[in-house]
């Protein structure tokens, strides 16, 4: 757990008599602020398309599955999202953009660029771009990107994506090339060919599931929309606030859940699975055995509940940047693959977006 300065403020008694005259005044006009609420739930009943359709996938980390993993097993998973036909799918991965936010402000965001974000030394070396540049060049280079790309032009989009860091969507445009066209040029030299040939075959559900899928559909890119900025939590004791925490998550259900996990990668059924995951009964176990025993933690400092800030936080700014890759598109189709635990929290913030209707993922994976 990482370390931030955090201040303190003592009350006042300037502070306390402000407040008195303020709670007073709040009293007598308790019914009127009551009023004032406004209830946004309906605000877009009524209207017709195009409305968003949104299907929240959760997953589990693919990197944790037994050795014997064969990627051929998600060929019936990826069959049925391909079925949903979307025309985005985001990712659990930092952007480009958030790695050099972490990269430029290391004593914010202490160790995240090391920890969650590739080295991109290779890819400037490459094509001579830092990572803000080539996030302008891709733009610039998707703004104007022709109904039939050439594979030269596939080879240099994935050369930008691996300078913008979004190794994701350089697979994306990898694997719409022949195997004989998966080669040096166009700004992909020995070393940047090896790097992406290593990230062809690592074990992550980014890529075997949102990269992949996004080539099959033609698709030009994948977003990464995972956010660290907010879950950073500032913790005067973390001995004290691991403890707290592992002890909350010492429970029946918890202990449950990790024994049906088990049982599921033993039968080697993912598609089965993946209906397990994404079950509302077993998502509703999974929460309660997690955040919800963390925030009914009982230590001094309520560090339970810091966790739960914490991931609240995150997950918010994650949606924020879900709908952000249609906010242009009201009659988008959007696939996010996401751990999870995260799928409760998508499911009901995405849900009360205007004009976003949520997909039911059991109907999909049928």
């Amino acid at each position: 757990m990482r370390r931030y300065r955090r201040r303190t403020f003592e009350p006042e008694r300037r502070m306390g008599k402000r407040l008195a005259v303020w709670g007073v005044w709040l009293a007598l006009a308790a019914p009127g602020f009551a009023r004032a609420q406004v209830d946004l739930s309906a605000l877009d009943s009524g209207v017709g398309a195009p409305r968003a359709q949104v299907l929240v996938l959760g997953t589990m980390h693919l990197s944790q599955l037994p050795d014997d993993f064969k990627e051929e097993s998600l060929q019936p998973l990826l069959d049925r999202l391909q079925a949903f036909k979307p025309d985005i799918i985001t990712i659990e991965a930092i952007s480009g953009e958030g790695c050099d936010l972490f990269a430029h402000h290391p004593s914010v965001y202490a160790g995240a660029a090391e920890g969650y974000c590739a080295d991109t030394a290779v890819a400037k070396q490459a094509t001579g771009l830092d990572v803000p540049a080539a996030i302008a060049e891709v733009r610039r280079t998707l703004g104007a990107w022709p109904a039939q790309p050439s594979y030269a032009q596939r080879r240099h989009l994935a050369a930008l994506f691996l300078a913008a860091n979004e190794r994701a969507s350089a697979l994306v445009q990898w694997w719409q090339l022949p195997k004989s066209e998966r080669r040096t040029g166009d700004g992909i030299d020995a070393a940047l060919l090896a790097q992406i040939e290593n990230s062809a075959t690592r074990r992550s559900e980014n890529y075997l599931l949102g990269a992949r899928l996004a080539a099959r559909l033609g698709l030009q890119r994948v977003y990464a929309v995972d956010d660290h900025t907010g879950d950073s939590i500032a913790i005067d004791d973390e001995a004290a606030y691991g403890k707290a925490i592992q002890a909350a998550w010492d429970n029946p259900g918890a202990r449950l859940r990790r024994e049906q996990d088990e049982a599921a990668q033993e039968r080697r059924d993912l598609l089965a699975y993946y209906r397990q995951i994404n079950d509302p009964a077993y998502l509703r176990r999974a929460v309660d055995g997690d955040f919800g025993a963390a925030f009914r933690e009982t230590s001094s400092r309520h560090y339970g509940r810091h966790y739960v800030a914490g991931w609240e936080t995150r997950n918010l700014r994650m949606v924020a940047n879900i709908r952000a890759t249609f906010r242009e598109r009201p009659d988008a189709r959007v696939l996010s693959i996401v751990g999870a635990s995260h799928k409760p929290w998508f499911d009901s913030l995405l849900g009360q977006m205007q004009g976003v209707d949520i997909v039911d993922v059991e109907r999909v994976l049928k």
